[in-house]
């Protein structure tokens, strides 16, 4: 199996920065493109557990829509052939004095491109 494909890499990484941007500014029919539409996906949140795109859905729906903007710093992306990638980044945020937030997630290609499969964010203490 091939590691980062640079054509591929390329298409995961864009895929991401357009989750980014949609995180950041609350596009919420972007976000919810960009995750699976499925049972089986998952995102473990900072305060929640959210099983299925159903949850996911509701909760991107309720979710404040201000306090959301971020520096990300030591973003890995790695794709493993052609149809799979992670991605990893570590987060700030001015409201977040002290601490560092982690975000993985899985994606996979589907007939209608990119998708998040499963996602994990959580926040602690900055070393």
């Amino acid at each position: 199996m091939e590691i980062d494909i640079p054509e591929v890499r390329a298409e995961v990484e864009a895929a991401f920065a357009r989750y980014e941007q949609a995180l950041i500014t609350n596009d919420v029919p972007v976000l919810e493109e960009l995750f699976r539409d499925a049972p089986q996906t998952i995102r473990y949140g900072a305060a929640e557990n959210l099983y299925g795109m159903d949850e996911i859905r509701a909760f991107r729906r309720a979710r404040p829509s201000v306090g959301l903007m971020r520096t990300l710093s030591r973003t890995v992306i790695t794709t493993y052939g052609r149809d799979f990638a992670t991605a990893n980044t570590m987060f700030h945020r001015d409201t977040m004095t002290g601490k560092v937030g982690r975000q993985s997630q899985a994606w996979a290609r589907f007939p209608e491109g990119w998708r998040v499969v499963s996602a994990h964010v959580s926040v602690i203490a900055e070393e």
